[in-house]
C-alpha cells in the first residue's frame, strides 16, 4: 500500500476519526506484539487441587433475613 495516499486520506478525516484511526494502529500494533512474543507453556490443572479450600455453609439455601418480607 502507498503509504502518501494513507496519509492523504488521514489527513481529510475530521479530528474524532483521526482519533479513532490512531487508537485502532494502537490495538493493532499490540495484537501484532502479543502475537509474535514467546508462547509460554500452559501450566497442567491438577484435579483436586483446591480440596479443602472451599466449603459451604449449612444454611446455604435457607432464606436470606433481608428478603423476608418479600417472601
Amino acid at each position: 500500500m502507498n503509504e502518501q495516499i494513507l496519509i492523504q486520506e488521514i489527513h481529510a478525516l475530521p479530528e474524532n476519526l483521526k482519533l479513532e484511526v490512531l487508537h485502532f494502529v494502537q490495538f493493532l500494533k499490540q495484537k501484532q506484539s502479543a502475537q509474535s512474543g514467546p508462547a509460554k507453556p500452559r501450566k497442567r490443572r491438577q484435579a483436586g487441587s483446591a480440596k479443602g479450600e472451599i466449603f459451604m455453609v449449612d444454611d446455604f439455601n435457607a432464606p436470606l433475613e433481608d428478603f423476608a418480607e418479600y417472601m
